[in-house]
């Protein structure tokens, strides 16, 4: 991310929600009417415009050849957090922790997020546009969300949460979506390691890219030229998992991992119909404190 700037891809997040927005109640898996807020005019226009179906199609054919798979991954990814939060919440959860928040609003849109603390934690330039959009779209900051700010490869998660009296004897739902990639192997380390002094019962439901996608990105669909594109954003990916080793790096925090699917697992799950290729070198996993 540039210094002076909000992330780009995280406005390319809120652009698919928004897109998703606008379908039919009975087509569509949520409805995020906030994220259109945060869109740049143009894509704000070409959101609204969607509503026909040439100009949609247009739109879906023009991202798949830019960035294959990642709008219906963005979608389901979307779809299969927020019902993992659900089940969490359900499970006991009294409050939730977003890092790098980015444009999420699931603070304002689920319904069973109403009464639970939200806390929001991101880079100031993100974090500062999210709260004077909030504040010009609703005249306020939701009751129920608390924003902190952060640039996680520079400072410490234990200084900001003894700073503001973070309350880890909660049962918490930690959600890491899309920032993994982003940081260093120490910077992942250290935000497990914070993430495990939350009380057992706690849930961290988090994204990963596979690694290979970082030594080999010839070996995944559309990847090479998605590393470029992410260089020239000054976004670049700098960390990855394999699969087969996630079990045992989060039993080093007393985390057990629960499950772990890749895009088109996802995908098969919430959109068996939408069928789209690419973006298999993104994950979803969920591991609950013991």
């Amino acid at each position: 991310m540039k210094a002076d700037k909000t992330s780009r891809t995280a406005q390319y997040m809120a652009l698919f929600r928004a897109l998703e927005t606008r379908l039919q109640a009975k087509d569509r898996l949520f409805s995020d009417p906030y994220a259109i807020h945060f869109l740049d005019a143009k894509l704000r226009i070409a959101t609204r415009l969607s509503r026909y179906t040439f100009v949609r199609k247009y739109i879906e054919n023009t991202i798949q050849q830019k960035v294959p798979g990642a709008f219906s991954s963005g979608i389901a990814r979307t779809k299969y957090i927020d019902e993992l939060l659900h089940k969490a919440i359900s499970s006991g959860v009294k409050q939730v922790i977003i890092l790098g928040a980015g444009f999420d609003t699931r603070g304002l849109r689920l319904d069973f997020l109403r009464s639970v603390p939200v806390i929001e934690i991101d880079h100031p330039n993100t974090s500062n546009f999210k709260i004077q959009t909030y504040k010009n779209r609703l005249g306020k900051i939701p009751d129920n969300i608390q924003f902190l700010q952060i640039d996680f490869n520079k400072q410490d998660l234990d200084q900001l949460a003894t700073q503001h009296k973070i309350d880890f004897s909660l049962p918490t739902a930690v959600i890491w979506e899309g920032v993994t990639n982003y940081l260093t192997a120490a910077a992942v380390k250290s935000t497990f390691s914070f993430i495990s002094k939350f009380a057992k019962g706690s849930h961290v439901i988090f994204t990963y890219v596979h690694k290979d996608i970082l030594e080999n990105p010839k070996s995944f669909l559309g990847g090479e030229k998605l590393l470029k594109d992410l260089n020239e954003l000054e976004e670049q990916w700098t960390f990855g998992f394999t699969p087969d080793e996630l079990s045992n790096y989060l039993n080093q925090f007393d985390i057990k991992l629960i499950e772990d699917l890749g895009a088109d697992q996802y995908r098969e799950k919430y959109l068996p119909n939408r069928t789209e290729n690419g973006y298999e070198f993104y994950r979803t996993a969920i591991g609950v404190k013991q």
